[in-house]
């Protein structure tokens, strides 16, 4: 995929639960990060959008749960784009396990554009992220 954008972690000691596996919401974090480093890939600037009064707002997020992660656990997630009518952007992400592949989180976040707080469609945004038709 062209416009696949893959980022490495490991997993730290202070995000598991007692169980010794990372806490779920802890996956959210890392899909998180891997958005906004996503769009800085693509000159796109999440503080200075912010700052300009643009922001992407998550509107709902789709999270399939495969396999758990534990201490020290190497992994990649994946994120592309695509686009949703006029406002919304989704971000389909993987995260991978590195030693074997598997999949351990499959996810679909959906992001909104706002413009002083009012929903815009970001054209700025989707030239850079290639989403223009």
């Amino acid at each position: 995929m062209d416009n696949l954008f893959n980022l490495d972690f490991s997993v730290r000691d202070y995000e598991l639960d007692l169980q010794g596996i990372v806490n779920n919401a802890v996956y959210l974090n890392y899909l998180e990060h891997a958005r906004h480093e996503f769009l800085k890939s693509k000159g796109l600037d999440f503080n200075e959008l912010h700052l300009q009064g643009y922001d992407a707002v998550v509107v709902r997020s789709e999270v399939d749960y495969k396999k758990s992660l534990r201490s020290g656990d190497e992994f990649t997630v994946e994120t592309y784009v695509s686009r949703e009518g006029r406002l919304r952007i989704i971000f389909h992400q993987t995260i991978r396990k590195k030693s074997d592949q598997s999949e351990v989180i499959k996810a679909q976040i959906f992001a909104a554009c706002i413009h002083n707080n009012r929903p815009i469609e970001p054209l700025l945004i989707l030239e850079k992220l290639g989403l223009l038709a």
